[in-house]
């Protein structure tokens, strides 16, 4: 809980906790900018994400919106976050919801479609 002063008041922070579950297209993807030092930058982009996703799914820094052309696999709604922004080929993380509660399956780690 933090003092809010401006507001004069207590804002009572939520504790999101969510535990990632890797696609092997998203164990692929990562392992792929791992082995390239090249993409450095862009790893470090993808696992600050990751961090942000699995903490807080609504991390105003992800800007993740729906992304009406892919589901998962039971048709799950499928999530867009933003790893990088603001630059060309820029890094998305592509997830969903589920399965079970507080779990979020990360379905591919790419560059901008």
């Amino acid at each position: 809980m933090t003092w809010e002063a401006s507001r004069n008041t207590w804002k009572t922070e939520a504790v999101m906790s969510f535990r990632l579950v890797l696609t092997s297209r998203a164990k692929s993807d990562l392992e792929r900018l791992s082995d390239n030092p090249a993409l450095s930058k862009q790893l470090k982009a993808a696992r600050g994400c990751l961090a942000k996703l699995e903490s807080n799914p609504r991390h105003p820094g992800l800007r993740t919106h729906k992304f009406d052309d892919l589901t998962g696999r039971d048709d799950e709604v499928a999530f867009e976050a933003y790893a990088e922004n603001n630059t060309p080929g820029a890094y998305r993380i592509f997830w969903h919801y589920g399965p079970g509660k507080d779990v979020i399956t990360v379905i591919a780690i790419t560059a901008h479609p």
